[in-house]
């Protein structure tokens, strides 16, 4: 139900809801409010929120997990957008990081978004992850394309979309929690996933 001044969410933007989702080494489980106390001790770390928005709030407040585990939460409820918790398979169930997915608006040319806490880089878990949720997007739900995007200076990020086979689309100005960038857009489309995932022959 809407409030009066607030429009219905268009029904072709609709997600399912957030699915256990696996991998090699992660279990892809839908965010809770519960990570919120995790999330505020992994996520305020200047090597993950340089190269974000800069709507994120910085220096990070108090409360700001849980306010956004509440979004979160409300967005997942309406079906506008999926949210996993990233967690090692064999693990504790503990949230290492977080990987976004929300449909095509036509308008924003951006349809997935994640972190990862410093202390696992380097080992592939996010490309194990991204390349789960692109799967799920492209394959499972069918999708045709994907829109992604990254700050020019965020190589790392950079490097998971070249794996996926995505070309760039454009670089526009942008401004980030470390200041004026570059934002770097990016198209995926289901053909080139498919022949990026095929065996060479």
């Amino acid at each position: 139900m809407t409030t009066p001044d607030e429009k219905p969410f268009p029904e072709r933007l609709r997600m399912p809801a957030t699915p256990v989702l696996e991998t090699e080494r992660l279990i892809l489980r839908p965010l809770r409010e519960s990570d919120a106390p995790v999330i505020q001790r992994r996520f305020p770390q200047w090597e993950i929120v340089q190269y974000l928005h800069n709507e994120v709030p910085w220096p990070y407040p108090d409360d700001g997990a849980a306010v956004n585990m509440a979004q979160c939460a409300e967005k997942m409820a309406k079906r506008q957008q999926c949210y996993w918790a990233i967690t090692l398979k064999g693990g504790d169930d503990e949230l290492i990081g977080r990987i976004d997915l929300w449909a095509d608006d036509g308008v924003r040319r951006d349809q997935r978004g994640f972190w990862l806490d410093p202390a696992f880089w380097g080992r592939g878990l996010m490309t194990e992850a991204a390349n789960r949720v692109t799967d799920f997007a492209l394959v499972e739900l069918g999708w045709p394309h994907l829109w992604l995007s990254n700050a020019e200076a965020n190589i790392a990020s950079h490097r998971v979309k070249e794996k996926q086979g995505a070309t760039v689309i454009e670089r526009t100005p942008r401004g980030y929690v470390s200041g004026p960038g570059t934002k770097v857009t990016w198209l995926l489309t289901r053909e080139a996933w498919i022949a990026h995932k095929a065996p060479p022959p």
